[in-house]
């Protein structure tokens, strides 16, 4: 059940965005999303990575609006306006794959163009793997497709940042007074899950769209072989290997990376 909270409009290059608000219950749980709607624009849906929400893409927004696309962008379970999550369970992701998924039923998109950062990567991956009747391309961000030593230190790393400014204050600003308990318990599944729980190299070749690996040379997260391995284990994948940038690209260098984005969309447009 879809419940829209407003509408109203958005000027965009060439034409008019309309901007709907909602929740939806999904799963048993209310997910909050934005849609925002162009007269003939192919449909993108946004995926966040493990500590962000809607307001992580707000650089991208206004590019992608501008260049014609609808666009969904949408809390998962457990972020921003979305309702709490008590724990991450095992398979999580794969969880959130087929909520992304009944998402787009409850709001009618058929195909989508998917665009997913860190754990919204691999939602996306792993949505393009089991339903490639329903994506039209990836462009998947700092994914992440199986375990490798150098996570532990960027999952430390995040563990001891996220009670100080400015990550404490990002956690806050995102996601309220639950922004806290939201890091500790998304830390505390990685760092007592099994490897193998991650491991999703034997889906991709599943994976049929047409699909654009970005990764930062100095991202805190993974190797550069990472990505490597995810353009080749598609059917049809690249690598962008962005040179001093880290696991963030798309706040680091945003022009840089819209540019980038919207070229791989529109050369990869509905088939």
């Amino acid at each position: 059940m879809a419940t829209s909270l407003s509408s109203d409009g958005a000027t965009v290059k060439g034409g008019a965005a309309v901007k709907h608000s909602g929740s939806s219950i999904v799963a048993g749980h209310s997910l909050y999303w934005e849609h925002f709607t162009v007269t003939g624009g192919e449909p993108v849906i946004m995926l966040h990575h493990g500590l962000g929400s809607i307001r992580s893409w707000r650089r991208q927004i206004d590019p992608l609006l501008g260049a014609g696309y609808d666009l969904l962008l949408y809390d998962r379970w457990g972020y921003g306006r979305s309702d709490p999550r008590p724990a991450f369970e095992p398979g999580f992701l794969k969880q959130d794959a087929e909520e992304a998924l009944q998402l787009m039923d409850l709001l009618g998109i058929e195909r989508a163009h998917l665009v997913g950062h860190s754990d919204g990567g691999t939602i996306s991956l792993l949505l393009a793997a089991e339903h490639p009747d329903r994506v039209i391309n990836l462009l998947v961000i700092a994914a992440h497709i199986y375990f490798e030593p150098k996570m532990l230190g960027g999952l430390k790393m995040i563990e001891d940042s996220m009670v100080k400014p400015p990550l404490s204050l990002a956690l806050e600003r995102e996601h309220g007074r639950r922004g806290q308990a939201l890091a500790r318990a998304w830390v505390d599944h990685w760092l007592s899950s099994s490897p193998s729980e991650l491991d999703m190299r034997t889906q991709l070749r599943k994976i049929t769209a047409p699909t654009l690996v970005i990764q930062g040379e100095l991202d805190e997260h993974a190797t550069a072989q990472h990505a490597r391995d995810i353009a080749a284990g598609v059917q049809e994948g690249q690598v962008w290997l962005i040179p001093d940038a880290h696991h963030m690209p798309m706040h680091e260098s945003p022009e840089l990376f819209n540019q980038h984005m919207l070229e791989f969309l529109a050369d990869h447009a509905r088939r």
